[in-house]
């Protein structure tokens, strides 16, 4: 099945790519959650939209990708959260809660999707926490959970 990615996917590949899947891997997952559509001939208009997009958020130049993970790395984020006795969260911090804390701490806005969560965070302590700024470039962002 060949589909045009709408978002991005890892392992998989960008927004405006046209990929080639397994039938149940798009039908199932990738189409109804929205992350691609079915490719058309059509629909080269629609990947040269999504291409535009995708170069006016993204990161342009390797050089401006290291010099945002020199920022990023120095940055230490505490993120409040509601906890039990024992030190286990109500719910997770999620992606979109470590990019807001980071811009609230003075580091550069960071797209929610290209932060990347090892494992989920349930519970307080602190977490290292990887950002995609370039397909070449990662950052890790120490992030403190703490009861609040």
């Amino acid at each position: 099945m060949k589909l045009i990615l709408t978002q991005e996917v890892t392992g998989l590949g960008a927004p405006g790519d046209v990929v080639e899947v397994k039938d149940g891997y798009g039908r199932n997952y990738l189409v109804p959650r929205g992350y691609g559509v079915a490719w058309t001939k059509g629909g080269e208009k629609q990947v040269a939209a999504i291409r535009g997009a995708r170069s006016a958020r993204e990161v342009k130049t390797l050089e401006e990708a290291q010099q945002l993970r020199a920022s990023l790395e120095g940055t230490k984020v505490r993120l409040p959260a509601r906890a039990g006795a024992n030190g286990r969260l109500f719910g997770a911090i999620t992606t979109a809660a470590v990019a807001d804390a980071v811009a609230k701490v003075g580091g550069p806005k960071v797209d929610r999707r290209k932060v990347e969560l090892s494992q989920p965070i349930k519970s307080l302590g602190e977490y290292s926490v990887l950002v995609r700024l370039h397909p070449e470039v990662q950052a890790k962002v120490a992030v403190e959970v703490v009861a609040g």
